[in-house]
């Protein structure tokens, strides 16, 4: 279906593909993996005409190809859902399905009615029921990107690309997703998927490509190699060396108490204790009020009752300020939306919880700022190129690592990391974990909230359980595991 033969694409200071060839069929489901920065991203905008290669050809369906616009690619029938969202949070569901190819009626009206009827369609195929004219910010971010995957149903598509299409959906939302690939994919379309859960590679993928830093190392049947191969290829280190050592906690006291927290619909009863220096997991599927839990805390949301103390001091009505105040920090789910200030550089994303450290008569010092954020990019290894650079340029691994090092500035208490590693390459959530691991070390208690159980179990000691909006459960020791802790989450009745 597309061959990319010797691709080369060269930005300033940087060649971001080197000489790179691929190619995809029709009818197959093919992986593309790498770490952040290998040039993924780059690659399939190639394909979808958004990037003009300096070098090489494009053979798309059985004709050379040198695409003009994204337009172009997509009437050809290649479709991208990016990483993230592409979509209008004050338009409806069916609006931003259709976005661009509203059905027409008389004198080139939009004709709603005819929109609605098959959005209602397209959802229904999808296995997700939605009203196709409420408006999008309405939605959770699971219920969006079910939106997103939807608009690729328009039209015929050829070629579809997917970039991380389940970093913010799971379970069953993530089963209909792929029998709807599969589906696909026997009626001759070519699926392109990039995804950082290599199990799910194995699942839904025939075959898998691997780049790193610009360049091409190789393709392999997904029948014919397992995780730790593809860890070597990505990163070239062994996946037994992911996760850092789990350590016990060495203080009976503890740093944060909540008690039954209430906040209708979403969290029916919480009651949880937070202890220094450990890494504590909170698990549950979506929507089981793990998030919400969270902004709770931080005082981002506001909870109907309970109460919470840090350092048995009560805290019952926080605010995100009084909360950085007292030494807790937030990394939220949502980087895009609710973490980066994009329009800034790496300096002030840094340094914005805490603007008094880096002013002067209300005046912002940015040479002291600079000085902050270049001892931060060497501590937390940070890719960029300086502090002045803009933050929306970078890699999503690169971005958390900034996030990261952000919060460990002001919070000496709590940091509360919500899907730390969403998005994020392997080679990159190793480090991440390893900051995890040196945080909690610090003394600060780190609640890590995470659709990944592999993650979980992986650097907790201890794990909560949620189930629509109830602490199920606790796991502790040797009894974390993936099978007690799915068991949690599911059942009804829990012990």
């Amino acid at each position: 279906m597309i061959n990319l033969k010797n691709i080369t694409k060269v930005f300033p200071g940087v060649k971001s593909l080197d000489n790179v060839s691929f190619e995809a069929k029709a009818g197959e489901v093919h992986a593309l993996l790498g770490e952040n920065g290998a040039g993924k991203s780059t690659l399939i905008k190639v394909m979808a005409g958004a990037y003009i290669p300096e070098e090489g050809e494009i053979t798309y369906d059985g004709e050379a190809r040198n695409w003009e616009s994204p337009r172009q690619a997509m009437d050809a029938g290649i479709h991208v859902i990016y990483q993230e969202l592409m979509l209008f949070p004050e338009m409806t569901v069916a609006e931003n399905i259709f976005i661009g190819e509203e059905p027409r009626g008389r004198w080139g009206r939009i004709d709603y009615p005819e929109m609605t009827r098959r959005a209602t369609e397209i959802l229904d195929r999808l296995g997700h029921h939605l009203d196709p004219s409420e408006i999008l910010k309405n939605l959770s971010v699971a219920d969006q990107q079910m939106v997103e995957i939807a608009k690729a149903l328009v039209g015929d598509t050829k070629l579809l690309v997917l970039d991380e299409p389940t970093a913010v959906i799971s379970g069953r939302e993530a089963a209909l997703l792929f029998e709807r690939v599969n589906m696909l994919k026997e009626q001759g379309v070519c699926i392109i998927y990039i995804s950082h859960r290599l199990e799910e590679i194995f699942e839904i993928a025939d075959r898998v490509s691997v780049l790193k830093d610009g360049q091409y190392v190789g393709t392999e049947n997904t029948a014919d190699i397992n995780e730790d191969r593809l860890v070597e290829m990505m990163v070239g280190r062994e996946l037994s060396d992911i996760y850092p050592e789990k350590r016990s906690r060495t203080d009976d006291v503890p740093v944060l108490t909540a008690q039954d927290l209430r906040m209708a619909p979403k969290v029916k009863s919480a009651s949880f204790e937070l202890y220094p220096g450990e890494v504590v997991g909170l698990a549950g599927m979506v929507g089981s009020g793990r998030s919400e839990i969270a902004h709770a805390i931080f005082g981002s949301m506001e909870r109907e009752t309970g109460s919470v103390t840090i350092m048995g001091a009560h805290y019952n009505k926080p605010t995100p300020r009084e909360s950085i105040d007292r030494g807790i920090g937030f990394l939220t789910e949502d980087r895009k939306g609710q973490g980066l200030l994009p329009l800034l550089d790496t300096a002030a994303n840094i340094t914005i919880p805490n603007l008094n450290e880096v002013s002067n008569n209300s005046v912002i010092d940015r040479k002291h700022e600079f000085q902050i954020a270049e001892d931060e990019i060497r501590r937390f290894n940070i890719a960029v190129p300086g502090p002045d650079y803009g933050v929306w340029q970078l890699s999503g691994g690169n971005q958390q690592k900034i996030l990261i090092a952000r919060w460990s500035r002001v919070c000496h208490r709590v940091l509360i990391l919500d899907e730390p590693t969403r998005g994020v390459d392997i080679g990159a959530k190793v480090e991440i974990y390893k900051m995890i691991r040196e945080l909690a070390d610090e003394g600060i208690s780190i609640l890590v909230i995470s659709s990944e159980l592999p993650e979980i179990v992986g650097l907790c000691s201890r794990v909560m359980v949620m189930r629509e909006g109830v602490m199920t459960g606790e796991l502790s020791g040797e009894d974390v595991n993936e099978k007690d802790i799915m068991r949690l989450a599911t059942l009804q009745e829990a012990a």
